[in-house]
């Protein structure tokens, strides 16, 4: 009777350990992409550039699709999605909130893509302005 009783809790406290796993993981899960701008710094784009952005936006974007890409692959192995989300989803939220403010900043400085095809504009070097050193009076030239 000792024996089954015994057996019994054991089976009762694992079953509750597992159901609190995921209810951890199942919070975690549904952390709401309106969190993703805390992880990031909102003054970082308020100086850059339509040029600047539009490089910082591919940066992101590419970023992105590698952590998605990463926590797919993860959450098809065994455990897959206890890994995916902490090796993965703070990296995943961090680069979320920085491409939104990066959007931000896009919208507020009004700024257009540049058409693919277009070719960056080549400047001219131009010769720099050489003037002779200043004589003194009265020196002269040896």
């Amino acid at each position: 009777m000792a024996a089954s009783l015994s057996a019994s809790l054991r089976f009762c406290g694992a079953l509750l350990v597992l159901l609190a796993g995921g209810a951890t993981l199942a919070g975690c899960a549904g952390i709401s992409e309106t969190v993703a701008p805390a992880f990031a710094d909102p003054a970082r784009y308020d100086l850059y550039d339509c040029k600047q952005l539009e490089s910082e936006r591919k940066a992101l974007a590419g970023r992105t699709t590698d952590l998605q890409r990463l926590m797919d692959k993860a959450q098809t192995g065994a455990g897959g999605a206890v890994v995916s989300e902490l090796a993965y989803r703070n990296d995943y939220v961090a680069v979320r909130g920085q491409a939104q403010l990066v959007e931000d900043a896009w919208r507020r400085n009004r700024c257009r893509e540049t058409p693919p095809d277009a070719k960056p504009q080549a400047s001219t070097p131009q010769r720099p302005e050489i003037k002779p050193a200043p004589t003194r009076p009265g020196s002269a030239a040896r």
